[in-house]
């Protein structure tokens, strides 16, 4: 760690701060002063979960109570604080991760990041899914769950930063299963879109109608291979979309 810190001292001068991650039960104020001596600004805690059955099953190592007491001294000595949270982990559920996202949301983080578990050659969770024990999940399934907890993160002021995984070597090598897509938050704010659209019709006549966004937003609403439009004329509503750049990201206007 003293290595890695030191080896920024002739450029820290040049930015706002560093930002790093680390475990919750690796902080304590001796380390957040050390930390704050070399201008570090940001910490995320890998806290994957917030329930102990799960966090032990997947051999985390830390406890939720590690979660809460690192997150209170990282925000009492004035750091960033930033947490870190996984769906789907073996022996989770979709409740137990909502439970996961309420927890962060009570311990005020500034920003959140939301992995999808992805099952990697060589793991335990290898072993598990080989074994038929662990059954990862669907993609679509991910998609929905993370769709419905950006938007409680969002509107309690807290920055979704990161939604997946990025692209890498080698998760082109040695992924076996799970949810992974390229571009898995737009996946994601798509569903959104269409969640969002669908209450909004909800009472209205089937049949056509325009809905305005704006103009970054019209893929979301399109959806991946135009399928929100085709679920929706499922529901009996042949949609048109028109662009309104005053609109907010991932604002909807229905047209009279």
């Amino acid at each position: 760690m003293l290595s890695l810190l030191d080896a920024t001292v002739p450029y820290i001068d040049r930015f706002k701060g560093i930002r790093i991650s680390t475990r919750p039960d690796c902080i304590d104020e001796e380390i957040l002063n050390l930390l704050k001596s070399y201008r570090v600004t940001s910490i995320e805690l890998g806290a994957q979960s917030m329930d102990d059955t799960v966090l032990s099953a997947n051999d985390r190592g830390h406890t939720a109570e590690d979660v809460r007491k690192a997150s209170g001294l990282i925000k009492h000595f004035g750091f960033e604080l930033g947490l870190q949270m996984m769906t789907g982990l073996y022996r989770s559920s979709d409740e137990l991760d909502r439970h996961t996202a309420r927890e962060f949301i009570a311990l005020r983080p500034d920003t959140v990041r939301i992995y999808p578990t992805i099952v990697m050659r060589g793991t335990r969770l290898d072993e598990l899914y080989q074994a038929g024990v662990y059954r990862p999940q669907l993609l679509d399934e991910a998609v929905d769950l993370v769709s419905t907890m950006i938007p409680l993160f969002e509107n309690e002021g807290i920055k979704v930063i990161r939604v997946g995984l990025h692209d890498s070597e080698t998760l082109k090598t040695d992924r076996l299963a799970g949810p992974y897509h390229p571009a898995f938050r737009e996946l994601c704010e798509s569903r959104i879109m269409l969640n969002q659209a669908i209450a909004m019709l909800s009472g209205k006549e089937v049949g056509a109608h325009t809905l305005c966004v704006n103009p970054k937003s019209r893929s979301k609403m399109t959806g991946n291979k135009k399928s929100n439009l085709i679920a929706l004329k499922e529901r009996g509503y042949e949609i048109t979309i028109q662009e309104d750049a005053s609109l907010g990201d991932r604002e909807i206007l229905i047209l009279p």
